[in-house]
């Protein structure tokens, strides 16, 4: 099975997400800067927010460019790490309408971790397709940045029970983590 409907879905499916997000971004009632204030909370999550699906828009895009073919079980893994991602604008708004608030933040830490995984799951069955030898099995290696992001997720979404920003914080380091360039299967396919 050929690997461009696959990638033009995802592609279709997180510019649906970030649609999303950016319509909960509203005007203030105010036309003065101060009217802008209240809404720092909801712009700073959807940056956030914008940021970490950019971050996997990036990396699937070149996980797929590694891949030769997908079949079944690539096209579920690739749906459930679309839903995970699917609930990010949803996070989001709840995250910044309630101000970085104990509970949203760590649901948001959640659907981070699932995203995570899903990721991790989907990177896993198209090594197992295209074998352990293949460009993306050496490319993708022992995935230390992927293992420490989830670890991460993992204490920072119970953390944000009692200390949200620090749980943001969190959040923040791992998406930085993950800004600066991963170079890996670049150096694989060159």
């Amino acid at each position: 099975m050929h690997k461009a409907r696959l990638e033009a879905f995802s592609d279709g499916v997180i510019a649906i997400i970030i649609t999303i997000m950016v319509l909960e971004l509203h005007a203030p009632h105010g036309a003065t800067i101060d009217g802008l204030r209240p809404l720092l909370p909801v712009f700073l999550s959807y940056v956030l927010s914008f940021v970490y699906i950019g971050i996997y828009w990036n990396n699937h895009h070149h996980m797929l460019q590694a891949a030769q073919r997908v079949n079944g079980r690539i096209l579920w893994a690739n749906m459930h790490l679309l839903f995970w991602l699917s609930l990010i604008p949803f996070g989001t708004a709840w995250m910044g309408e309630n101000h970085f608030a104990p509970a949203p933040v760590a649901l948001y830490g959640v659907a981070l971790l699932m995203c995570g995984i899903a990721y991790y799951i989907l990177s896993r069955v198209l090594i197992a397709l295209h074998g352990p030898d293949s460009a993306l099995a050496r490319a993708l290696g022992r995935d230390t940045k992927g293992t420490t992001s989830l670890l991460i997720y993992a204490c920072a979404a119970p953390l944000a029970l009692w200390q949200p920003a620090l749980a943001c914080a969190l959040y923040v380091l791992v998406a930085i983590l993950w800004l600066v360039p991963d170079r890996r299967i670049e150096k694989h396919l060159a």
